[in-house]
């Protein structure tokens, strides 16, 4: 069975990485159970010989992920020392944060249904790059980077210690009331303040998808947001999600994902999506995302492209001020008495 799903390993920079690219990442899911496994060709690092075990659908009871484990197989090999980093690649060949493993082995190196909603798995390709820095002599006593972010998502993920509920879309997300309130002074003022949030153990958000809920708790537990990375090739996906991400991220109180969305909305700007995003920034006040959309709009296409886009009938009855505004903007200079006529309608 396993022959019909080879990995094929090469070294790829000064006897320190190795690139193992699985084609027919689909095949391999199909054909090996919970526990049964791939192993790529040995390649050579340091003067040992290693390998790497592949589980398509994990170990035990993590059948819900890839695992992946590195192994020495030189003989005879006694105390070697050595480092370890697993990465997915992207179609440019670079390592995807997100995705990423410091260690021998990960049980949950990736959950399958993340990887296939990313756009990491090409034409049913899968490309992991497997760091490994042999070390001889003494090791040179370095801190580690800190990963507190991961700490804290497992905590997230494996819901240890939760003492909250939230019922968002139908779907339940725990989660942990100090955690929260450290992090935003909107959730601090609910679960720790006078307000009935406080002593509930269950809260329900009537006005937020499940999708958009679940990806403001990773960010508050690990300050990434890798929904929108793994979007980024799904054409206007991302960008919704980053507006409905920004008024999420307005509506608690935090800061830093505000400016992560409204960047990714600031630098996406196109005619289909502009009026939704003008409307967004001026009824929420978003002031650097209002101005990157009026300095789109004066261009005469890009402006008559908007008014024939979904959102321009919801813009003009939303938002006419911003209009009039927009309006000002593109009359020439010496319009000036009309354009503070426009302004004072």
């Amino acid at each position: 069975m396993a022959e019909q799903c080879k990995i094929s390993a090469a070294i790829v920079a000064e006897e320190k990485s190795c690139v193992l690219k699985l084609d027919g990442y689909s095949r391999a899911k199909g054909l090996l159970k919970n526990g049964e496994f791939i192993i790529s060709a040995l390649f050579n690092v340091g003067g040992h010989d290693w390998a790497v075990k592949y589980y398509p659908n994990g170990i035990k009871d993590h059948a819900d992920s890839i695992s992946l484990f590195l192994l020495l197989e030189s003989a005879h090999a006694k105390d070697v020392k050595a480092k370890f980093k697993f990465n997915v690649l992207n179609k440019n060949g670079e390592p995807v944060s997100s995705y990423e493993r410091s260690d021998w082995g990960s049980r949950e190196f990736v959950k399958k249904a993340d990887l296939e909603e990313s756009a990491h798995l090409r034409d049913d390709c899968l490309t992991i790059r497997c760091d490994v820095t042999v070390i001889h002599g003494k090791e040179e006593t370095r801190v580690p980077p800190s990963d507190l972010h991961r700490q804290l998502g497992d905590l997230l993920e494996n819901k240890d210690a939760a003492d909250l509920t939230f019922q968002v879309g139908g779907q339940s997300f725990s989660a942990h009331r100090c955690v929260l309130a450290a992090r935003s002074s909107v959730f601090k003022a609910e679960l720790l303040g006078a307000m009935k949030e406080s002593s509930a153990g269950s809260i329900e958000i009537c006005d937020m998808e499940a999708d958009v809920f679940k990806s403001l708790l990773h960010f508050i537990y690990t300050d990434s947001v890798p929904l929108l990375e793994i979007a980024s090739n799904k054409g206007e996906t991302d960008v919704v999600m980053a507006g409905h991400l920004l008024v999420a991220a307005d509506r608690y109180n935090i800061g830093r994902l505000k400016q992560i969305c409204e960047e990714k909305l600031c630098t996406h700007i196109d005619s289909n999506m502009v009026a939704t995003n003008l409307s967004l920034a001026e009824q929420h006040g978003f002031s650097r995302l209002k101005e990157a959309c009026l300095q789109f709009l004066v261009s005469p296409s890009n402006l008559e492209a908007m008014m024939a886009s979904d959102g321009y009938e919801h813009l003009k009855s939303s938002c006419p001020s911003v209009l009039k505004e927009l309006i000002a903007r593109i009359l020439p200079a010496e319009y000036k008495a009309a354009k503070d006529i426009i302004l004072a309608i």
